[in-house]
């Protein structure tokens, strides 16, 4: 009984972000803002594009980084936010890259064993 209590206390919890990754999701929001707006379209509208909810619309809006990467990236091309190069090919390569370089690397990573004994 008391480990399920520590764990629905633990998964209430608000995680804590990063500055460089709560400015990121900011900017996105703003863009798609931004984005929507040039465009006319109202956050319904919108939401139904992306196939999502009008406040999910308003969170990623906000900056909110409670929302999944999936259902960000997907109101973003909706409107128009470019979030890679726009050239399909150059997309492909880089993509082609990172494949490469991840097929270098180990699978997994093992975490380094630190002696701070003094």
């Amino acid at each position: 009984m008391l480990l399920v209590i520590i764990r629905v206390t633990l998964l209430s919890m608000p995680r804590s972000y990063s500055p460089v990754t709560r400015e990121a999701i900011r900017l996105l929001g703003g863009q798609v803002a931004l984005a929507r707006r040039e465009r006319r379209m109202g956050v319904r509208e919108l939401a139904e594009r992306a196939g999502t909810s009008p406040p999910t619309v308003r969170k990623i809006e906000r900056g909110d980084p409670q929302v999944t990467i999936g259902i960000a990236f997907e109101v973003a091309a909706v409107v128009g936010v470019v979030l890679f190069d726009p050239d399909p090919d150059a997309r492909a390569a880089e993509a082609r890259r990172v494949d490469d370089h991840l097929a270098l690397l180990p699978r997994r990573v093992r975490a380094r064993r630190v002696d701070d004994d003094f």
